[in-house]
């Protein structure tokens, strides 16, 4: 699907805040409020917007400790083992990456502790052969 200006547009508001009210959108953008609305029905039609989330507030993020682990899987262990991390919920993204590791999984917990149970039950995911843990100290930059 191409995307016009105003859709970008209209996209990164909704980044900002996807509970905005369509009147508001249609106002930040000088069109009118059915005007916006088609143009969201398009897009979510066209599986551009999949859905509506909630964003975490700095204060409760910086709560939770986060960690980046790198993993390296059997071969052919692909599927088996993104299947597994994806009912881990405590993996926010998992990534697929060149290099020595085959995946990055990135995990929030509340604490120390359950950081630590985690990153013991990643290892312990059948294909799974080898895993390196970092922990988030601060965020320098987040867009």
């Amino acid at each position: 699907m191409q995307l016009t200006d105003k859709d970008r547009e209209l996209l990164a508001l909704l980044g900002e805040n996807a509970r905005r009210p369509v009147a508001s959108l249609a106002k930040k953008l000088s069109l009118s409020r059915t005007t916006v609305q088609a143009r969201l029905e398009r897009l979510e039609r066209a599986g551009v917007i999949t859905g509506y989330g909630v964003r975490l507030s700095d204060e409760y993020r910086s709560s939770l400790v986060r960690a980046h682990i790198l993993i390296t899987i059997a071969p052919k262990a692909l599927a088996q083992v993104t299947a597994s991390l994806e009912k881990v919920k405590a993996v926010t993204a998992l990534h697929s990456v060149s290099g020595t590791f085959d995946l990055i999984a990135i995990i929030a917990a509340p604490s120390i502790s359950e950081l630590d149970s985690l990153i013991d039950e990643i290892g312990a995911i059948a294909g799974v052969e080898r895993t390196l843990s970092s922990i988030i100290l601060s965020t320098r930059i987040s867009r």
